[in-house]
């Protein structure tokens, strides 16, 4: 490995150098990648074998022609040839698709696949770019984007479902219901590249809704799914119009023979083929848990076959990609060059436990090893701030508890003074046992806790300065103010009764005593306004020694009632990424049981792209 592996990343045109680049000049040995998504189960040691032994014969001839290969793979997919469009990649039929059929502007959410964004820009065309919000863990409203593409007058729309980075998902129904609602446009794209991986419906795609309607395109990825992605094919399904317009445009031999050799393969491989699927989709699970042990890192809901993380406060993404590759020969994708994301986020590729385990060791050593085992906390109860910016990056990190560093015990043992326990953006890690709030929602992370959550801390400790100098004069009622209100004080041991937060004619009591009690409303006044953070500095940092478990009293505080994530970050179903709209809470662990598998069980017997059993 080059001793400045920076100038890999900067030596190249695309995100990442290519795993031939990382391997020369490194006696051919190259990183753990968790960086390219492809499958890490298919083909099997026997497919390669076989690949292997007619190396000489698929590399000395020409391939047969696109429809030849396009024929086999469409009796093998159940789909109509006349609606397929293979390319050498998906990249390549993107290119076409926007000299084609893009005229003169394209809406994408951000962030997504880079090619989206670049391809259009690079002919000229106007790129509408609507944000995913960090705050909704990067959520797709699809009516808001339906009213940003009329306000915008764009004449193309594009979903990727599941979405690259984050593997936002979409249920089938809604993803119908918007390709109705945009049919006056020129085109609306489905990019289902990573649709396989996914198991929150049975039956997810929009194939074959998409061959009925004369603006729809769903594009579907190969290399992904089968492994192989320096082969380079994919296609698209469209009706035949469309899809005859893409087709009669590519080159005569597009296809390689490589793809020849697979696509003809396959059908002696479809039951291997559904394993491989299902083991992604359990690695999913398992990673996600691990990863979302880590003090300060946030783990997002997905159903593609990588995960979408956010570091803790004030690590950056360059330096820990770089001491990754350097120090534990661990490939990651940073994302600090994706539109709408940041350094902070990194892309993870979904891989078997023996390589998390080398991962998750070499985050725990740059993420924490240098600073003792602390992380920086994070303290914020939600911002509602669109990321992708350094501005940004910056803002947070100077108004949000920067510098504060807690031990890792206190950490473990109790929770931070004055986090709310409903669920809020961007604070710390471990699964909870508590059902997913519908429609998935924003992942809410918390410092490892190895026993029952600890009671709160003593008012006096917990209050901000400010508030216990306030005078207990009586004031008028008032409507709740458009203000932030400390978090310290909206901790009580048991819910209380629902009201607005108003200053109440009680004195502020300076001491309580030292049985865990609900606060008084009196200690809930608001203070003036004052940055995010600074209301936290203090009580993070006045944690006494008298608070070790062994002198606590056991917590007051009732079980997570159902459908709302415990104080803690990610519940089971968020990992599992059943966060489609009107998911029922899963009752562990029978209720978390994956969808059935989309994939093939026997080689008779492979999956119809546009609907298993369906006649096209």
């Amino acid at each position: 490995m080059p001793d400045n592996v920076t100038s890999l990343f900067r030596g190249t045109a695309a995100h990442s150098p290519s795993m031939a680049a990382l391997r020369r000049g490194n006696d051919g040995a190259g990183p753990v990648d968790f960086c390219i998504p492809c499958n890490p189960y298919f083909p099997t040691p026997e497919m390669f074998e076989d690949m292997a032994a007619r190396l000489r014969d698929i590399i000395t001839y020409y391939p047969s022609s696109a429809d030849t290969i396009t024929a086999e793979l469409c009796q093998l997919l159940q789909l109509p040839p006349q609606c397929v469009a293979m390319g050498n990649g998906s990249t390549e039929l993107i290119t076409w698709i926007d000299h084609l059929l893009v005229r003169e502007s394209l809406a994408v959410p951000v962030p997504t696949f880079g090619r989206w964004t670049d391809q259009p820009m690079e002919t000229g065309k106007r790129v509408d770019m609507f944000p995913l919000q960090e705050a909704n863990g990067f959520a797709l409203d699809l009516a808001r984007y339906g009213e940003f593409i009329r306000k915008r007058g764009t004449k193309v729309a594009v979903i990727c479902n599941p979405n690259n980075p984050d593997g936002g998902f979409l249920s089938r129904q809604s993803v119908v219901q918007f390709m109705d609602a945009m049919a006056d446009l020129d085109l609306v794209v489905i990019d289902e590249s990573f649709l396989e991986f996914a198991d929150a419906e049975a039956e997810p795609s929009v194939v074959q809704e998409a061959m009925l309607r004369p603006n729809v395109i769903v594009l579907r990825s190969l290399g992904k799914n089968f492994g192989l992605h320096g082969i380079r094919f994919g296609y698209l399904v469209a009706n035949p119009a469309l899809a005859g317009k893409v087709r009669s445009m590519l080159p005569k031999w597009n296809l390689n023979s490589f793809a020849e050799h697979v696509v003809f393969m396959l059908k002696e491989h479809g039951t291997e083929y559904a394993r491989s699927l299902l083991q992604v989709r359990r690695d999913r699970l398992e990673m996600a848990s691990q990863l979302a042990g880590l003090p300060g890192l946030t783990v997002y809901p997905s159903q593609g076959n990588f995960l979408f993380v956010r570091l803790p406060l004030g690590a950056e993404g360059t330096v820990v990609r770089d001491r990754l590759l350097t120090e534990h020969r661990v490939l990651v994708r940073e994302c600090g060059n994706k539109i709408g994301s940041s350094s902070r986020f990194v892309r993870l590729v979904v891989r078997p436990e023996p390589d998390v385990r080398r991962l998750v060791t070499g985050l725990e050593h740059v993420l924490y090893e240098t600073r003792k085992k602390t992380a920086v906390p994070e303290l914020s109860a939600g911002n509602a701030y669109s990321s992708g910016t350094a501005a940004v990056d910056r803002l947070i990190n100077e108004t949000n508890g920067a510098g504060m560093r807690l031990p890792a015990q206190a950490i473990a043992a109790a929770p931070s003074p004055g986090l709310p326990t409903a669920p809020a953006a961007g604070t710390g890690m471990p699964l909870p046992a508590a059902a997913a709030p519908a429609g998935g929602g924003m992942p809410v992370p918390a410092a490892a806790q190895a026993g029952p959550m600890a009671p709160p801390p003593q008012p006096a400790a917990s209050v901000p300065r400010q508030q216990q100098q306030l005078p207990p004069a009586p004031q008028p009622p008032l409507p709740p103010a458009p203000q932030q209100i400390p978090a310290a004080a909206q901790i009580p041991a048991q819910p209380l009764a629902p009201q607005p937060v108003v200053p109440q004619q009680v004195p502020v009591q300076p001491q309580m005593p030292p049985a865990p009690q609900p606060m008084a409303p009196a200690a809930m006044t608001p203070a003036a306004p004052m940055a995010p953070a600074a209301p936290m500095a203090p009580a993070a940092a006045m944690a006494p020694a008298a608070m070790a478990p062994a002198a606590m009293a056991p917590a007051a505080m009732g079980p997570t009632p159902p459908g709302v994530p415990a104080r803690g970050g990610l519940t089971a179903a968020q990992v599992r990424g059943m966060t489609a709209p009107g998911t029922p809470a899963p009752a562990p662990p029978a209720g978390l049981t994956p969808a059935p598998a989309t994939g093939w069980p026997s080689a008779q017997s492979w999956p119809n792209a546009a609907g298993m059993g369906q006649p096209v």
